[in-house]
């Protein structure tokens, strides 16, 4: 080969390189770098695509619905704890009801008191002669007779309805006889009784003037002169659960 030949080579090899294309090309497009990393841009948006939609999003979602779980559960922990503070407050309310309940019991009498209302009367009746003297008139509980064997259901209204069908009453009739000044302090002392008592039918007159003796003829009046008092004494006592049931069916109807 000569060197003209060698030479006419080279230029028939720049006409080859002219003619072959620098870039790879498929399906009769020439993949440049430009149009590669565009490619490359396209791939990587549709990628990022499948994995937002394929995995981000189910775990978006898993998310908003474990997030209104958790919402929905402390809403639920928060109600109990308001439940659990009411029924605490309901039991601090029942607890004061029943002390209360206790309280307004212990001013009614029982068959204790009942039982010992005699002796309790005596001695108040008693207890004002302490300071008298032989020819002054002296306090005497001259009566005390129960009206009825055993206490009877308050049914009649007479107390007020509201109280109908829960109480009863034990109704006593008494008879004392004492200066002006002693009965008004007897009567004083039985409204300081502990049992809740009401004094009905409440009448004095004066008493006749007593001799002092056999012998004694013509009695003659020293000091305060006596009166002669009787009324009524009901005795009120609460009804247990089981004899409230009886005498409701007892009652009259409205």
């Amino acid at each position: 080969m000569t060197l003209s030949d060698d030479l006419n080579f080279a230029e028939h090899g720049g006409e080859f390189d002219q003619a072959t294309p620098a870039s790879p090309v498929i399906f009769g497009i020439a993949f440049t770098p430009k149009i590669i990393g565009i490619l490359v841009g396209v791939v990587g948006l549709a990628s990022a695509g499948y994995i937002f939609l394929n995995f981000l999003m189910p775990a978006w979602e898993s998310y908003q619905q474990q997030q209104a779980k958790s919402l929905e559960l402390q809403g639920q922990i928060e109600q109990k704890k308001a439940n659990i503070k009411q029924i605490d407050k309901v039991k601090d309310e029942l607890a004061q009801a029943k002390q209360q309940k206790v309280q307004v019991l212990a001013l009614f009498a029982n068959e204790k008191t009942l039982d010992t209302l005699l002796l309790d009367l005596n001695r108040l009746v008693e207890s004002g002669n302490t300071q008298t003297s032989l020819n002054a008139v002296r306090a005497k509980l001259k009566k005390f007779v129960p009206v009825s064997q055993k206490p009877e259901p308050i049914i009649d209204g007479s107390l007020g309805l509201q109280v109908n069908g829960k109480l009863q009453r034990s109704s006593i009739n008494a008879d004392i006889t004492g200066t002006y000044e002693q009965t008004q302090s007897i009567i004083r002392n039985i409204e300081r009784l502990q049992p809740l008592l009401i004094v009905k039918d409440y009448q004095a007159t004066l008493a006749p003037v007593e001799a002092r003796s056999p012998l004694d003829k013509t009695p003659v009046q020293i000091g305060p002169a006596a009166i002669n008092t009787s009324f009524q004494l009901q005795v009120l006592m609460p009804l247990s659960p089981e004899e409230v049931a009886a005498a409701a069916k007892t009652a009259p109807k409205k």
